[in-house]
């Protein structure tokens, strides 16, 4: 006569509760790190935002100023202190005439950099020898929480 085996234990099947909760403590952590990562990169891009506006503005500038060449020391008059220029949205527009003089540029250009960068934004338009330096200044108070104002600076220099 044969003797069968006698089982000691059936086989194990599905996952115990103490793997259950470890998995959910690891999946927890990794949604957490996913979250502070995709926290970080909003900052970053809305950052990214602001000095791809400044850098806009300032090619505007820029460009205003070459093609009027003669005339583009009177551009320096766009400079402007934080705080100063009002953002209006009729002074953000060009004038329907075709007259369009440079300090209705200038007023203009200035409205679009504080309407772009925030009250805060200032900016600084130098020249010296034929070359031209607009440097554009903003509060980008996502990096510092205990300096929220510190200010931001794009520059920009170009031969006219």
């Amino acid at each position: 006569m044969k003797r069968r085996p006698v089982p000691l234990r059936a086989a194990q099947r599905g996952f115990t509760l103490l793997e259950v909760l470890i998995a959910i403590v690891i999946l927890a952590f990794g949604l957490l790190g996913f979250a502070l990562l995709q926290t970080a990169n909003i900052r970053f891009v809305q950052s990214a935002n602001y000095r791809t506006q400044a850098t806009n503005l300032a090619y505007d500038l820029t460009e205003q100023m070459r093609s009027n060449r003669h005339q583009s020391a009177w551009y320096t008059n766009a400079t402007f202190a934080p705080g100063t220029v009002s953002a209006t949205d009729t002074a953000c527009t060009r004038p329907v005439s075709n007259a369009v003089t440079i300090e209705q540029n200038i007023s203009r250009w200035q409205c679009q950099v504080v309407k772009a960068m925030g009250a805060n934004a200032g900016a600084t338009v130098v020249m010296v020898n034929g070359a031209a330096t607009v440097s554009i200044t903003w509060a980008d108070d996502r990096w510092d929480a205990s300096n929220p104002d510190s200010p931001t600076t794009f520059a920009l220099t170009t031969q006219l």
